[in-house]
């Protein structure tokens, strides 16, 4: 498993096996499939309603947990220095874990500056390895990690062959923070998983098209989180590192951004009151 150095030293996974939109009756069953094939890093989050079955997973691996890095992520809901403080405890305690290697706050509304600082405090405390942000475009990155004691660690956004966050990331290496993709496989949208280029150069290495996609995002520095409920993909996922694109692989695929996302826009007014109805 390949590791990325972050700002304080902490070693973190370049992949990971995502939990978002997966059913919490059967998260804890996933997981240890995913923990099986080798999978180490795990990423949840306090919305996904999940937690639970990912520290069941783990507690039953056997796996030392030293061996392991979870990530999760503190809801608006619990945003404010208080409840974020709250909330860092209670999903210490459905992960059964006495320390959360990363904790992001999971999106950039609400009282988020109180929530850092309730994310700081747990990192000085020990309760946290490594802290840092999600779904924070560069101006609300630029105006946090300005305002803050510790900027942070790692930014988990959305960034795939079609939004490719080229700039944000250059913007987030300014600051010492690394870029983490949410969506890495952009849940098949746009004609993923048929697209000519990433199957034409899937070819040439005995590849997938999946597989391209995620070496890609390695190769530019880029943590990734694929999510399977098929032990097959997920080990077909982790199997990236043994080819390396080549510069006019990387450079074809680059022409393939689009510079939007697939999903929403956390500017677009109608997606703000979006999330201030998921409070």
């Amino acid at each position: 498993m390949k590791n990325i150095e972050l700002s304080n030293g902490v070693k973190m996974p370049m992949i990971g096996y995502g939990v978002y939109q997966v059913d919490p009756a059967e998260c804890e069953r996933y997981v240890s499939d995913a923990l099986k094939v080798g999978y180490r890093m795990i990423d949840t989050a306090q919305a996904y309603h999940n937690e639970e079955g990912v520290g069941a997973a783990i507690a039953k691996s056997g796996i030392p947990r030293e061996e392991l890095f979870i990530v999760s992520k503190i809801w608006i809901s619990n945003y404010g220095y208080e409840k974020a403080k709250v909330s860092i405890d209670e999903s210490l305690r459905k992960l059964g874990t006495d320390y959360i290697d990363l904790m992001l706050l999971h999106q950039p509304f609400c009282d988020r500056y109180c929530a850092y600082r309730a994310l700081e405090e747990a990192y000085k405390e020990g309760k946290l390895r490594a802290i840092g942000v999600s779904n924070f475009y560069p101006d609300h990155f630029i105006d946090l990690a300005s305002n803050v004691e510790i900027p942070p660690m790692v930014n988990q956004v959305e960034t795939h062959v079609f939004d490719q966050q080229i700039e944000a990331q250059k913007i987030m290496q300014e600051y010492g923070c690394q870029i983490m993709s949410w969506g890495p496989l952009a849940e098949g949208r746009n004609n993923f998983f048929t697209n000519p280029v990433l199957e034409a150069i899937g070819k040439k290495y005995g590849k997938s098209v999946a597989q391209v996609a995620l070496r890609w995002l390695t190769q530019r520095g880029v943590i990734i989180i694929p999510k399977s409920v098929h032990i097959e993909r997920m080990e077909q996922n982790l199997n990236i590192f043994d080819f390396t694109l080549s510069d006019e692989d990387m450079a074809e695929i680059a022409k393939l951004d689009t510079g939007k996302s697939l999903f929403f826009d956390h500017h677009d007014p109608e997606v703000t009151k979006m999330f201030m109805g998921w409070r």
